[in-house]
Order: C-alpha cells, then structure tokens, then sequence
C-alpha cells in the first residue's frame, strides 16, 4: 500500500506542468543504484530511496520537480554547475563540499566492499585476511585490476587508495550501466575484481544473467562497515534553501521505516547485523 502510494504521489508531482504554483523546478538526479533506486527489471521502482523520493516531492510543493536519470560522472558534472539540482544519494566527502551543499543523514546503507569471482578465490587468497580484502595489496600487486565506476565516492578509505593506484590498476566506467559492463568484463576474465555495495552488484549480476553464487564479496580492509548517506543540491542560493527545508523534512519522516526498507534487500546474514546495528544509525554523527 505504502508503495502504491509512494508511486502514485510520484507520478501526479512529476505530471505538474508550468502552470503549477511554483517557482522554481528542482531537477532529482537519479542514477540506478539498487537496492536504492531500480530503473530496470521485475522490481523497477521498488528501491528504498524510490520509496522515499515521492514524500520529499509531496512536502516541497514549492517547487516543481523533474525526475533525470543520469550516471554517476555526468550527475557530478551537473552539480558542480550553477544549475537547480539534488542528488538523493550521495556520500559526503571534503571534495564535494566544494560544489554541494549537503543534507543531515538521510540513509544508512551495508559499506562498499570488492567481488571477485568464485573461481578466482585462490588466486585471489594472498589479499584475503579474516574475512576482508586488502585492496592496497591488491593495487600493489603487477597483474590486478579492479573496476570502478567514474567518479563514484567508495567511502574516504577505498577513496584515498584509488586516487594513488596506477592507473592501468582501474578499469573506470563512465556508461549509464556501469556495473553490469564491469561485471561481464569480470567474467570474460579482463578484470580481477568489482567494487561495489553488495545488494547492487547482486541485483546487476541477476540483470546480466551471472548467477550470484558464483561471486564472492568481501569488505575492503580498513573501511567502515556502514555508509552514512545525503542528499546533496549544486551549491547555489536555490540549493542551499532546499536543504534547509529537506532537512526539516527528514526530521518527520519515521527513518526506521526507511532503514527496513532497505534491509529487506539485504541478504539473510547481512540483514541480521545490519537490523541489530540500526539503533546505532539514528544517534547524532558527524555529516560523514
């Protein structure tokens, strides 16, 4: 019910023409993230933050708004321009507070990690120590690479690793399906491993018929187990007064129905821990 709802408040905001009484249009940019948002397949418009869009958009009839599907590289590329634009899933780091202006803590989701296929784990085992995988190691190594997407924030540690890696280490993608290419690179054996969050490459892996058994996903050694996620609008007047009133926003809307949500996606391991972590979520934080 609540989703029908949800998709149903979407589709009347989305419908407003320019005779509505607002202003200014907001421009969401959306990148196809699952378990956060789903462009594609039997769950289109089903993801956690494809659940939360619609009740921003009902508490801003001030503006009118447009939904623009966008990949990682160019939905950046957007934002540092003097343009009305809001990304509601973005890490928070030092470099982009250059150009976006950030909102409280909107998501708490399962940390970055790599995957390597099954058949590679014992090539793969010198980089693997209680449970983790040490991507410094495995940069370091001559015969690696590993595949990114463009201008993805992995968090401040994987970060700080790939902006000093060689560059023949990476394979970074910039296509609209950045994943699902990097992971059929994977299986034709032209890239070692796949950075990524754990629900989304396993939803992509389904997409591009690579059956999820047959990959292993580790955390990257060092890393925080939780990513705090925000939304972010391009650093401009506009901007900066819509996250005044996003984060009124986020302050009504019960998170913990926004967290189960996103658990749901998670596998039955992962979802344990993170459901026993949760009460954790909610405490004051750092913007980080």
């Amino acid at each position: 019910m609540i989703r029908r709802l949800a998709q149903l408040c979407l589709g009347v905001m989305l419908a407003w023409g320019p005779t509505a009484n607002a202003e200014d249009t907001l421009v969401w940019l959306l990148r196809d993230l699952p378990p956060l948002t789903i462009f594609e397949g039997p769950r289109k418009g089903q993801g956690a933050l494809d659940q939360l869009l619609p009740i921003l958009i009902e508490r801003l009839p001030e503006y009118r708004h447009q939904v623009l599907h966008v990949n990682r590289a160019r939905g950046m590329q957007m934002l540092r321009e003097p343009t009305f634009t809001c990304d509601p899933s973005l890490l928070w780091t030092a470099e982009r507070t250059r150009y976006v202006v950030f909102s409280s803590q909107a998501f708490v989701v399962a940390g970055n990690g790599v995957t390597i296929r099954h058949d590679q784990q014992d090539a793969m085992a010198p980089y693997i120590t209680q449970g983790q995988f040490d991507l410094q190691a495995f940069l370091d190594a001559h015969t690696s690479r590993v595949g990114a997407i463009a201008e993805r924030s992995y968090g401040p540690v994987i970060d700080e690793q790939l902006k000093h890696a060689d560059a023949h280490k990476l394979a970074l993608h910039y296509g609209n399906d950045a994943l699902g290419s990097l992971l059929q690179m994977q299986r034709l054996g032209r890239l070692e491993a796949v950075l990524g969050y754990w629900p989304e490459i396993r939803y992509h892996a389904m997409q591009q018929g690579i059956v999820s058994d047959d990959l292993m996903f580790y955390p990257i050694k060092g890393s925080a187990p939780y990513q705090r996620t925000h939304i972010g609008c391009s650093d401009t007047p506009q901007g900066r007064q819509a996250i005044e009133r996003i984060n009124q926003i986020l302050r009504e809307i019960p998170q913990e129905q926004i967290q189960q949500s996103y658990a749901s996606w998670l596998d039955p391991v992962m979802r344990e821990q993170y459901l026993r972590d949760n009460p954790s979520f909610f405490q004051d934080s750092p913007a980080p």
